[in-house]
């Protein structure tokens, strides 16, 4: 048996319809109509121990909805969903022991404590030995770069300074899985590196399970080796991030390096224009010949430079969601 296991996970939202006005208010007093929204559609998958899973899908695709139900703050429509042997809603307590939980939107932290203040109150939260949390605390301050602010008051620290503190909090009990749900939403590029630098090496030499819900695709290719996809509540794609380029990547994607700035002229046929920046353009194309792709682009552009460089799984998974 597998450490996590989801079978045919459902979860639905009745929302309540009311008319416009206080006639409708009124009416919606003695006569309630529902909406059933399903959040999460008879999604199953097994997750082994130590893996480092990116579960990722547009808003309002299911992801959080399913994180809460694997932490177990949510209860299931139908289905099943057991972790290390343990149902999480129907044990929450004995759940939480074992569970780390960061969402990006929510801290754990107070105001006007330090954090180091923080880390001794929560110390009394778990029934970990007191020589292993303090190691857990010297370990996780040097990890995330947290020495210079730890005895700062929240309030007086950045978004990023705030983010490596959750997510510290939620490792110091060694938590045999660690839920990210955006953790590196609204940060920097450094404090972005740090955290990711931080999942690998918690993974590496702790062997903690990581599943992260995110919508910055470079955080999915810098930590994760899995990937599942979900939309509108159900699954589409299971597997190794090399398998989901061999059967999702259309065509090629070629990166051209100018002197100075990418002409604005539309691009030939058969292209399209996947970015620009200051100095370089990248185009996407169908065509199953790179060479002739690119001899045909040297021939209308005359870059400085020009590669065919692989596919980022974001413009993959952007194209997929604007065609459906």
């Amino acid at each position: 048996m597998s450490f996590i296991e989801v079978k045919n996970l459902c979860k639905d939202y009745r929302i309540v319809q009311t008319e416009k006005g206080v006639a409708g208010a009124v009416k919606s007093l003695f006569h309630r109509e529902y909406q059933v929204k399903k959040a999460v559609r008879d999604v199953s998958f097994s997750i082994e121990r130590g893996e480092v899973v990116g579960y990722i899908g547009p808003n309002g695709a299911g992801k959080s909805t399913t994180i809460k139900m694997l932490s177990g703050i949510l209860m299931p429509t139908s289905g099943t969903v057991t972790v290390g042997g343990i149902v999480p809603y129907k044990d929450r307590k004995e759940n939480a022991k074992h569970i780390g939980v960061v969402f990006g939107q929510r801290s754990q932290l107070y105001w006007d404590l330090p954090i180091s203040d923080t880390f001794d109150l929560y110390e009394s939260l778990y029934d970990t030995p007191k020589d292993v949390f303090r190691k857990n605390c010297a370990f996780y301050t040097e990890l995330l770069g947290m020495e210079t602010f730890i005895n700062q008051p929240v309030r007086q620290l950045s978004l990023g300074q705030k983010m490596k503190a959750n997510v510290a909090i939620a490792l110091l009990h060694d938590p045999d899985v660690l839920y990210l749900d955006e953790p590196t939403i609204g940060l920097d590029v450094m404090s972005k590196k740090i955290l990711r630098d931080a999942v690998r090496t918690i993974n590496r030499e702790k062997g903690t399970t990581v599943i992260l819900t995110t919508h910055d695709m470079d955080d999915i290719e810098a930590v994760c080796s899995r990937l599942i996809l979900i939309d509108r509540g159900t699954k589409l794609f299971d597997g190794s991030l090399e398998r989901f380029k061999a059967d999702y990547k259309k065509g090629t994607t070629i990166k051209l390096e100018f002197e100075g700035a990418p002409p604005a002229a539309e691009p030939p046929a058969g292209f399209g224009i996947v970015g620009r920046d200051e100095h370089t353009l990248w185009l996407s194309t169908a065509a199953e010949s790179s060479r002739d792709a690119m001899i045909g682009l040297i021939r209308y552009y005359d870059p400085k430079n020009i590669y065919a460089v692989e596919p980022r799984i974001e413009d993959i998974v952007r194209g997929l969601f604007e065609k459906s």
